[in-house]
């Protein structure tokens, strides 16, 4: 097998990873409110919060790495077609 399929394997997996922790802390943080509860009654609504907060500061760095590894996938994707352009006009030898 060459390398062209794994390459595009490797990223459309890690983008697809990447969309799926994206959708995930989007559906998360759907529900969250911009807006700061004073009152001792809201004390439901501070902890609703807070667990929202919770889970979306788990998932933030899973889909931080996700975002670099697309980006390094991405550059290595770029070079190899660089380098096969050049390569074809004999710029570097293969």
């Amino acid at each position: 097998m060459t390398f062209a399929p794994v390459m595009w394997t490797v990223w459309c997996a890690l983008v697809v990873v990447m969309a799926a922790l994206w959708v995930y802390r989007s559906s998360l943080t759907k529900d969250e409110e911009d807006q700061i509860f004073l009152d001792d009654s809201f004390e439901h609504e501070r902890s609703a919060q807070a667990a929202i907060v919770a889970r979306v500061s788990k998932v933030e760095p899973l889909l931080r790495a996700a975002e670099w590894c697309v980006a390094g996938m991405t550059v290595i994707v770029v070079g190899y077609y660089v380098r096969d352009i050049l390569i074809h006009l004999n710029v570097i030898g293969s």
